[in-house]
């Protein structure tokens, strides 16, 4: 499992930003970015998006991250 952001329903508040203990997401070019080599996939920015840009891609099966 792997958690996504949709570059078309990001808006750039950086709420998601200031959740993540991580620091697994910053903003580049007005958007948010997620680095998955820091991503503990805890899937916090999730509910932190205001536009529900974030989610987990159940169709990766990568098995990773809190039992996945």
């Amino acid at each position: 499992m792997r958690i996504v952001i949709d570059q078309n329903l990001c808006c750039g508040t950086a709420a998601c930003i200031e959740i993540c203990p991580e620091k697994a997401i910053s903003l580049v070019a007005g958007k948010a970015v997620l680095d998955e080599s820091k991503c503990d996939f805890d899937g916090l920015c999730i509910p932190a998006c205001p536009k529900g840009a974030i989610e987990y891609d159940d169709d990766f099966g990568g098995g990773v991250g809190c039992g996945f």
